[in-house]
């Protein structure tokens, strides 16, 4: 199966270099014009977080097609970082030990790492499986942090984390294999 992870087209607060989590913002002018210009990878089925920037993104690639939202790929909840920029964050003791620890613990007032991790590949691994038998592709328009969980979780090459970051509107082709469990393999070559 191939599966394509898509992040959304820019907003504001990518563009401001904020912590937009469960911030339901909507696509900037850039994102907008990025999803415009966006060749859509051909897919059997396309998967969405409920989030308008990612709904946005996917009506622009795939108009008139039939979006299934699942509420598990949304972005992690930044909780008392949400919105903020590092900048606004430098004097905050509960964000320096957030970032001295990795960025891995919990956030005051969110979520933490590890659960957000969880969901998203739990999400991810179901509709795989469901969707197997049926179909030879599959797109998800989700986030950033979504890609990344999902990556760290089932590609083959493990890397460092943060190494799978992915601008807005890229895309990463994935051939899936589905043995003893799900594996990633990145199509390094069809990176847009």
């Amino acid at each position: 199966m191939r599966v394509f992870l898509i992040r959304h087209g820019e907003t504001p607060g990518n563009r401001e270099r904020r912590y937009i989590g469960r911030t339901d913002e909507a696509l900037s002018e850039t994102g907008l014009r990025q999803a415009q210009a966006l060749r859509a990878p051909a897919a059997d089925r396309i998967y969405s977080s409920p989030y308008r920037r990612c709904l946005q993104t996917a009506r622009l690639l795939y108009p008139g097609r039939e979006l299934l939202i699942n509420e598990d790929l949304r972005e992690c909840d930044f909780g008392i970082f949400e919105g903020k920029t590092a900048a606004d964050l430098e004097g905050c003791p509960e964000y320096r030990a957030w970032v001295e620890g990795g960025c891995v613990g919990a956030i005051p007032g969110g979520e933490d790492i590890l659960s957000f991790q969880r969901r998203c590949c739990a999400a991810f691994a179901e509709i795989v499986h469901a969707e197997a038998k049926q179909c030879d592709t599959l797109a998800f328009v989700v986030h950033g942090g979504v890609i990344m969980a999902v990556l760290d979780r089932f590609h083959r090459e493990k890397r460092d984390f943060f190494a799978y970051a992915v601008k807005n509107c890229g895309v990463l082709s994935c051939d899936c294999g589905i043995g003893d469990g799900i594996s990633l393999s990145l199509r390094e070559d069809e990176v847009c």
